[in-house]
């Protein structure tokens, strides 16, 4: 069964669920964002979370509110979802761009929408419930909306770490097949993402997986021992810069007034510096890390060593060149 659905909201929540539509990669074949295909997924994940907490809010505000005992339990129920409409659920009605999307369901997102239409609407519209329950989900941290719209990967991660048990999935990016040890999620520094630290099933060495990228994930028979040098030093990885498990090396880096200047305002995936001579830089970082963030700087950050940073970087400018050339 397939129905379609007008949900009347803002366009400030509509542009915010295209956002996470698009950071979570939910596209089209022709690359465009499915922000209808994001939509099915995030009310069948977080429809009776959705409902257990705002159940549980309502019942203790009627509770505080007849405790006042001149206050009817009719009109405590009133009071308690006024207030929850103005001050939680934020929205003032009579300001803003407004947006109309069309929602169209199926399987077990009609099912969903089923039960909140025969049974939950009461005196509201199904579009203002859609609508507050998309409102309640923007403002959860980005890093657990992730665990929301990926609970049924999350749960497989969570079972092989606790079970040490072999966890297999495939990559979204390219559809390779992974066999891994997992060890922890850890969240990326800006808290966008979440992160696999694990190790290799076969070769034992340290790699990392965003999550939103992993599919088919498989909790397998096969049970591993946790080597313990390796779960430290994922540690460390996943406070420092968990979406990079490669080793790390020494680099220098000279950097102009405008690299000094770029290097304290861009800070997404900015690595530490070790140590700072004049305009010399001391970075013990991923390479791989260091070459992508200094892509950034042009000539305004040279690097020093090593010679494969240095050649990487020179490669870079000296293609894009040729691009334009």
């Amino acid at each position: 069964m397939t129905e379609k659905y007008k949900i009347y909201l803002s366009e400030d929540i509509r542009t915010r669920l295209l956002n996470d539509a698009e950071l979570f990669e939910f596209t089209r074949p022709d690359a465009s964002v499915n922000l209808n295909g994001f939509l099915k997924e995030l009310i069948v994940n977080y429809f009776d979370q959705y409902r257990k907490d705002t159940e549980a809010l309502v019942s203790g505000m009627i509770e505080d509110i007849t405790s006042i005992r001149a206050i009817k339990s009719k009109d405590a129920a009133a009071l308690a979802d006024k207030i929850i409409s103005t001050y939680i659920r934020g929205e003032d009605p009579s300001s803003g761009r407004k947006a109309v999307i069309t929602l169209t369901v199926s399987g077990a997102s009609y099912n969903v929408i089923q039960k909140i239409e025969n049974n939950l609407l009461q005196d509201k519209s199904l579009s203002g419930y859609i609508k507050d329950m998309f409102s309640s989900y923007l403002s959860i941290p980005r890093s657990r909306r992730e665990e929301i719209i990926f609970s049924e990967a999350y749960e497989d991660i969570r079972k092989a770490i606790s079970e040490h048990r072999h966890l297999t999935f495939t990559s979204s990016i390219n559809g390779m097949k992974f066999t891994v040890e997992p060890y922890l999620i850890a969240p990326s520094k800006e808290e966008q993402c979440n992160y696999l630290l694990c190790a290799g099933a076969k070769d034992r060495k340290p790699k990392t997986f965003r999550i939103s990228r992993m599919r088919n994930t498989f909790v397998t028979s096969d049970e591993f021992a946790p080597d313990k040098k390796l779960e430290e030093r994922l540690g460390m990885l996943a406070v420092r810069s968990p979406h990079s498990a490669s080793s790390d090396i020494h680099a220098v880096v000279r950097l102009t007034e405008g690299g000094m200047r770029k290097y304290r305002l861009i800070v997404k995936n900015r690595p530490s510096v070790t140590k700072i001579e004049g305009d010399l830089y001391h970075f013990d970082w991923s390479e791989l890390q260091l070459e992508d963030y200094f892509k950034r700087f042009g000539k305004d950050a040279v690097v020093i060593r090593p010679k494969s940073l240095k050649n990487k970087l020179r490669n870079y400018y000296e293609q894009a060149l040729k691009a334009y050339e």
